[in-house]
């Protein structure tokens, strides 16, 4: 007998130094939550921080401690200075899963040149999944969308609930 599929509990964090001191309303965010109802997901943490690598890393580990299992982030993720959330992840990491990145590229690729720039990237922090995704927030919602298919495995497996593998 299988066991029901665990109830995703999602912590989604924007990064955006425009947007968490109010110069413009946090698009990013929004659409996240809507996209992980769309899954079935419940939504137990949000936050915006500034472009910080010690912001980034407090919200991430604030969201895991309320029990966040996955951890959106939006932003950060591009070529410009302030880009720091792939670095502030990788610091806190246990360890990289790079397959996402790999397929969000890939996928994007096929809807914008400009995606090859992008270095979203998907790491184990603790015994939960953060996921990198690009800032803009339709890039955000489609980038999710092309690896949302890993991540309920993922998240058992890193959560130590028994698998078949």
């Amino acid at each position: 007998i299988k066991n029901q599929a665990m109830k995703i509990q999602v912590g989604i964090i924007t990064v955006s130094d425009r947007a968490s001191t109010g110069e413009y309303e946090d698009l990013g965010g929004p659409v996240l939550k809507e996209a992980a109802d769309g899954y079935g997901w419940a939504v137990v943490a949000e936050a915006l921080v500034a472009d910080d690598k010690e912001q980034i890393q407090r919200a991430i580990r604030e969201q895991i401690a309320k029990g966040a299992h996955l951890v959106l982030t939006t932003g950060g993720t591009g070529v410009a200075p302030r880009d720091l959330t792939p670095e502030a992840v990788r610091e806190i990491a246990d360890r990289e899963l790079p397959g996402f990145g790999e397929v969000m590229r890939i996928e994007s690729m096929k809807i914008t040149k400009n995606a090859i720039l992008s270095r979203n990237l998907a790491a184990a922090v603790g015994n939960a999944l953060v996921i990198c995704l690009p800032g803009k927030p339709k890039g955000a919602v489609e980038c999710l969308g092309f690896v949302e298919g890993a991540i309920p495995h993922c998240v058992e497996v890193l959560a130590g609930v028994p698998t078949s593998c």
